[in-house]
């Protein structure tokens, strides 16, 4: 028998699946419009059966994205409000500190790792980096879809900038998945080849004690709810938080 910690519940793994997907699909046919000059772009776009038909995938799975970022708020507002969970996506004061004490640690100034509660700081960084990303591609998109009445709303002048953010931030975006969150969520040397807890929902309790010692303390008794300014029942970026199961 293995113990493991129930990290990701159900609801989480279909929503990552849908971000996941969707993300994909954007990258495939909004990058070939910024370099429609290159070869690679060409052959995306036929791939999609011409650019009509890319521009109108890019513009499904954008709706797509709205709608999902839509409910990703709306449900953890629900889940505050009615005050099941934390919101421990919030960086707290405890999180620069832990930035500064793995600071010392890669430097060799110290020999200890912080000790990390449900989030780490590089997660709260991705997590609302993805949401300021998340706003600015889906208002910039709906301006691009809707230019004439996006420009009776606001100043003509603003569309052509909405269209170097949208562009812009696409690329960003593309960079920051393939190179920030693949390798430390999927590929980093405490994981590799491969963590597949987002698709499984599982997670070791060995790597749960090197990783989140200290939610690990809470789900075994040895903290309050309350410590480190986290809440002891989930989080509202996820709505679920971690249990304890044998299997």
């Amino acid at each position: 028998m293995s113990n493991y910690i129930v990290r990701f519940s159900l609801k989480q793994r279909i929503e990552h699946f849908v971000t996941m997907t969707t993300f994909a699909a954007l990258c495939l046919t909004g990058l070939p419009q910024k370099f429609y000059t290159t070869g690679w772009a060409h052959t995306l776009v036929d791939l999609f059966g011409g650019i009509d038909n890319t521009r109108w995938v890019h513009r499904f799975f954008g709706v797509l994205l709205a709608v999902s970022t839509v409910v990703h708020f709306a449900s953890g507002i629900a889940a505050i409000l009615s005050r099941k969970i934390g919101f421990s996506m919030v960086p707290t004061k405890k999180d620069f500190e832990d930035a500064i004490q793995q600071l010392r640690y890669y430097l060799g100034m110290t020999d200890q790792h912080p000790q990390y509660d449900r989030f780490t700081y590089k997660e709260k960084f991705e997590y609302w980096g993805l949401v300021a990303g998340n706003v600015i591609m889906v208002v910039t998109g709906f301006m691009l879809f809707f230019p004439v009445k996006a420009a009776m709303l606001i100043p003509g002048q603003i569309i052509p900038a909405a269209k170097v953010a949208h562009s812009n931030e696409g690329l960003m975006a593309f960079f920051v998945i393939t190179v920030w969150h693949i390798f430390n969520a999927h590929l980093n040397p405490d994981v590799f080849p491969f963590d597949a807890s987002i698709f499984t929902g599982k997670v070791s309790r060995e790597r749960y004690l090197h990783e989140h010692p200290l939610e690990l303390a809470r789900l075994e008794g040895g903290l309050p709810p309350d410590a480190h300014g986290h809440g002891g029942h989930g989080d509202a970026s996820s709505g679920h938080g971690g249990k304890r199961v044998v299997g």
